[in-house]
């Protein structure tokens, strides 16, 4: 009985990280903002993405820091890898559970990961 509990228990502390990772990036004025919510889906990486665009390179390294600083903040974790940072047009953040794409608009554009995982529920409530 206490393992089901601690799965559910992983299960909604992915989703409150996705949901602190997706406020973050609202908060630093991230550009459509989503979470899709992947756990139904078989062959999905990770249980949730969080998907969000910025203006320019800069505006995309202060969304990934304010994502790294809301989510060290609030449940003491760093990303296990963070790739794309040096020239900031697609970061990818990587919480195990929560993977975090932040985009350029034209890389966004030609990536389509919400298309991509259409099949996964995009969450309405960010925060």
């Amino acid at each position: 009985m206490m393992e089901i509990k601690d799965r559910k228990t992983q299960k909604n502390e992915a989703e409150m990280l996705a949901r602190v990772a997706a406020k973050a990036l609202d908060d630093k004025k991230g550009v459509d903002v989503c979470i899709l919510d992947l756990r139904e889906l078989q062959s999905a990486p990770a249980r949730f993405f969080v998907i969000a665009s910025g203006n320019v390179p800069s505006h995309v390294s202060a969304l990934c820091d304010a994502v790294h600083e809301a989510v060290k903040k609030m449940f003491g974790q760093n990303p296990s890898k963070v790739e794309g940072y040096t020239n900031a047009e697609w970061i990818l953040m990587d919480y195990f559970d929560v993977v975090v794409h932040i985009f350029q608009k034209d890389k966004r554009d030609y990536y389509r990961l919400e298309q991509l995982w259409a099949d996964g529920k995009e969450l309405k409530n960010l925060g």
